[in-house]
């Protein structure tokens, strides 16, 4: 499986590319948090939490989530679309009524992708599946922590707004513990269904400022960006179990 793939789905990201106006110049400082719940219709038994800081233009993420595919890359973004509903899918969403929600179809509840949440690197949506940049849920796991994201500023005033959505992509539907099957992604044909549907969602809502708390800054996209320790996020992440926090590059198993 390539390690990088190059989305022209609009849902997934190709529209993600906001116009930057003159009124939304100056975004608002906030925070805003999010329970991720497993998408309807996905069978997905799982569960996470999302946090965000934004400053100005700059936000930073932690995130745990459990219940997921172990060993397998799953990605995650922020999602956000102006003409969004600004929420999770529900069944009714399953428009081609094969008894799933893909990608595509939850597109007209969370939007497209606004940020890709990857280790290490570009955090645009053009890294919409850069696969070995995205956690691969040890034990079934993810714990991520990262700061000095850059956003547009439609992207933050979103955020603080709470019209963004958190996702978390890959499931396993025949429960074979790989992503495989013959129904493939509707955002790649040579990708299985499994390794591109959502797995858990949740809506980003906003939160008091000063409710979490950051640590020292860094640069985002090196190996070395330090690590954000929120209010409670250093508790969140320690719920999803201190294996997860090993940095392992895997391929997708198709």
């Amino acid at each position: 499986m390539r390690t990088s793939l190059k989305i022209a789905a609009v849902t997934f990201g190709a529209a993600a590319l906001l116009p930057l106006s003159m009124s939304s110049a100056f975004a608002a400082d906030g925070n805003a948090n999010a329970n991720l719940a497993p998408i309807a219709l996905n069978g997905v038994n799982g569960s996470g939490t999302a946090m965000v800081q934004v400053k100005g233009t700059t936000i930073s993420v932690t995130m745990a989530a459990s219940g997921l595919l172990a060993g397998s890359p799953h990605a995650a973004h922020i999602h956000f679309g102006a003409d969004a509903r600004h929420e999770c899918p529900a069944a009714a969403d399953d428009t081609n009524k094969d008894g799933h929600l893909n990608t595509t179809e939850g597109g007209p509840a969370y939007g497209p992708v606004v940020v890709s949440l990857t280790k290490t690197g570009d955090t645009t949506p053009a890294s919409v599946l850069a696969i070995d940049r995205f956690d691969t849920a040890a034990g079934g796991k993810i714990a991520y922590q990262r700061g000095s994201i850059m956003v547009a500023p439609e992207v933050a005033q979103a955020i603080v707004d709470g019209k963004a959505v958190v996702v978390i992509h890959g499931v396993d539907y025949n429960n074979n513990g790989k992503y495989d099957g013959t129904v493939m992604s509707d955002l790649d044909p040579k990708l299985p269904t499994e390794a591109t549907d959502p797995a858990l969602c949740g809506v980003l809502s906003a939160s008091p400022v000063g409710a979490m708390a950051t640590g020292a800054g860094g640069a985002a996209g090196s190996d070395s960006t330090p690590v954000y320790l929120f209010a409670g996020g250093a508790l969140l992440l320690a719920a999803a179990g201190t294996g997860a926090f090993a940095v392992r590059r895997s391929h997708a198993k198709v």
